[in-house]
C-alpha cells in the first residue's frame, strides 16, 4: 500500500525552476538561472534574449494592427456621407 504523500508527489506538476521555459533544458546543478516578467527562468542569456526579442516583435505588431484598425475605422467613419443636421424652435399650435 502506498502512502498518499508519495502519490501526491507522483502527481504533483513539476517545480518552475526544473527547465528553461525556451529550450525546456533542465535547471540546476548550481548553474545560473535567468528570470524574465516574473517567474519565467531561462537557461542563459540568448534563451532569455530571444524570448524578449519575440515579445517585442508580438507587441509591435499588435501595435501596428491595433492603430490599423483604428485609422480605418475613422477613414470608414469619414467616407459616410454627412447628415444634414437643422437645429432650431418648432412651433405647433392648435
Amino acid at each position: 500500500m502506498r502512502s498518499a504523500a508519495l502519490s501526491y508527489a507522483e502527481f504533483s506538476e513539476p517545480h518552475f525552476l526544473e527547465a528553461c521555459t525556451l529550450c525546456s533544458k533542465p535547471l540546476g546543478n548550481n548553474s545560473d538561472i535567468f528570470m524574465y516578467r516574473g517567474n519565467t527562468p531561462y537557461c542563459s542569456q540568448e534563451c532569455r534574449q530571444e524570448q524578449i526579442e519575440s515579445d517585442e516583435a508580438r507587441e509591435r505588431r499588435w501595435k501596428v494592427s491595433s492603430s490599423s484598425s483604428s485609422s480605418k475605422k475613422s477613414t470608414e467613419t469619414s467616407k459616410k456621407p454627412a447628415t444634414a443636421v437643422q437645429t432650431g424652435t418648432l412651433v405647433a399650435s392648435n
